[in-house]
C-alpha cells in the first residue's frame, strides 16, 4: 500500500510541476500578445488588461502594473468563492502575466493593426487556454462576474463577462477609435476560438449514427478495413414497426469518406447522422487515424 502511495505521489508531483510550466508559458504568450500586438496598435481586447490599457495612455506606468493593481482587490473581494489552490495558481498567473507585459519590448512586429488583432488574439488565446487547463486564471474579470452574479443572480456569468468585455471595448473605442475598437473584436473573436481549441482539445472526431438493415456486414467490415470498433443496438422503426440495426462509431475526420463509402456499398438505402465530437479519449481511439 505504501508502494503504491508512493508511485501517486510521483504523479501528482509530475502532475503539479506541468501545471505551472502551463501557467508560466500561458502567461508569457499573453504578455506576448500585449507587448508585441495589442499594445503597439491601442487593442484593448476587453478584460482587465483591456482596461489597463486604456487607463496606461493617461498614467505615467506600464500596462501590466495597472492591471495588477486593479487584479489586487478583485481577488481579494472574490477569493473566498474558490478553493486555495485555484487562488493560488491564479494570483501566480496574474502576477507572471503583469510582469510579462511589462518586461516585454513593446515593438510592433506586425506593422498592421488588423494583423496585430489576429496573431495578437491568436497568442492570448493560446495562452490563457493553456492557463486554464492547468486549473488557473489570469485576472479578476471571472471574479469581478461572480462578485456580480451573487448581487444580480439573474443575470449568468457568461452575460455579466459579455457585459465587460463590450464596455471595456466601447470605452477603448472612445479612446482609440473606431478602427482601434474594431481590431479589438477581432482579437476577442480569434482569441476565444483558439482558447477553446486549447481548452477543450485538437482531437476533434466525428460520429456516425447509423441505421440499417446490414448491421453484421457494416460491423465485420469497421473491424477489417478500418480497425474500428462501434456500438451496436437494436431499434425499431416507428411506422413500419419493423427491427432494425443501429450503430454509433467514433472515427477521425481522415475516416470520414472510408466509412460513408463501406456504409453506402453496404447498405445504400441506410440512414446516417453525423455530428462534431469535440474530444474524443480512451482505449480504441487516442493515436489512430
Amino acid at each position: 500500500m505504501q508502494h503504491f502511495r508512493e508511485i501517486d505521489f510521483k504523479k501528482e508531483g509530475k502532475k503539479l510541476v506541468w501545471d505551472y510550466v502551463l501557467v508560466v508559458l500561458g502567461a508569457f504568450l499573453t504578455g506576448i500578445s500585449f507587448a508585441m500586438f495589442f499594445i503597439p496598435h491601442d487593442i484593448a481586447p476587453g478584460g482587465v488588461t483591456g482596461i489597463a490599457t486604456v487607463l496606461a495612455a493617461f498614467l505615467p506606468v506600464g500596462v501590466g502594473f495597472i492591471s495588477f493593481l486593479i487584479n489586487l482587490p478583485l481577488f481579494l473581494l472574490g477569493g473566498h468563492n474558490s478553493g486555495v489552490r485555484f487562488m493560488a495558481r491564479s494570483f501566480i498567473a496574474m502576477m507572471l502575466l503583469s510582469f510579462f507585459i511589462d518586461l516585454l519590448p513593446s515593438i510592433d512586429v506586425c506593422g498592421d493593426g488588423l494583423l496585430a488583432s489576429v496573431f495578437g488574439g491568436l497568442l492570448m488565446g493560446v495562452g490563457l487556454g493553456l492557463v486554464v487547463r492547468a486549473g488557473a486564471t489570469t485576472g479578476g474579470t471571472d471574479m469581478a462576474a461572480s462578485l456580480l452574479h451573487d448581487r444580480f443572480s439573474f443575470f449568468s456569468i457568461p452575460v455579466i463577462l459579455l457585459a465587460i468585455d463590450s464596455i471595456v471595448i466601447l470605452i477603448a473605442t472612445g479612446q482609440f477609435g473606431i478602427q482601434a475598437g474594431c481590431y479589438a473584436l477581432i482579437a476577442c473573436f480569434v482569441s476565444s476560438k483558439a482558447m477553446d481549441g486549447v481548452i477543450q482539445g485538437f482531437n476533434t472526431a466525428m460520429q456516425f449514427m447509423i441505421i440499417t438493415r446490414q448491421k453484421e456486414t457494416i460491423i465485420r467490415r469497421i473491424h477489417t478495413e478500418m480497425d474500428r470498433g462501434c456500438t451496436s443496438f437494436n431499434a425499431t422503426g416507428t411506422y413500419s414497426g419493423e427491427e432494425i440495426g443501429a450503430l454509433m462509431c467514433v472515427v477521425s475526420r481522415v475516416e470520414i469518406p472510408r466509412l460513408k463509402k463501406i456504409v453506402s456499398e453496404e447498405d445504400p438505402k441506410a440512414f446516417i447522422t453525423i455530428c462534431d465530437v469535440r474530444e474524443a479519449l480512451g482505449e480504441g481511439f487516442l493515436g489512430k487515424g
